[in-house]
């Protein structure tokens, strides 16, 4: 992309903030510049924000009717799928997913509950529990 056609449009996902972007000067080289986003981002950012307060809210019903343990809830919640909560807290993959089923989240130690909590930014008292 030309520098001159970096998109500047405005995005209100940034929320007035600018984002870093790699353009080429009139010499070809390669330079960073800031974008202010454009419409397209903004639509589907928008949507995939959505998508992940359906889950949450899906989540919390699961949580409810005793299907799901709270960690689900809150894993969609921060705005984290499976793989990013297993990047964040260290565990495996299979181990989270297994660890948003009720009884094993219940089996979790101190310890397993602090690794949780510090990736998702909680205190485990909440981290046990709904909204």
């Amino acid at each position: 992309m030309d520098l001159d056609a970096v998109p500047q449009e405005g995005n209100a996902t940034l929320d007035g903030h600018s984002k870093l972007m790699y353009a080429r000067d009139a010499q070809g080289r390669v330079v960073t510049t800031t974008s202010r986003g454009w419409e397209a981002e903004e639509i589907v950012t928008s949507h995939a924000v959505d998508v992940l307060v359906e889950q949450a809210c899906a989540a919390k019903e699961r949580v409810k009717a005793g299907l799901a343990s709270p960690l689900e809830y809150w894993m969609y919640e921060r705005r984290m799928d499976v793989a990013l909560l297993s990047q964040t807290s260290g565990f495996w993959q299979w181990r989270v997913r297994r660890h948003l089923q009720p009884r094993h989240f219940a089996s979790l130690s101190a310890a397993q509950l602090a690794r949780y909590g510090e990736a998702l930014g909680l205190p485990v008292s909440t981290l046990q529990g709904l909204p």
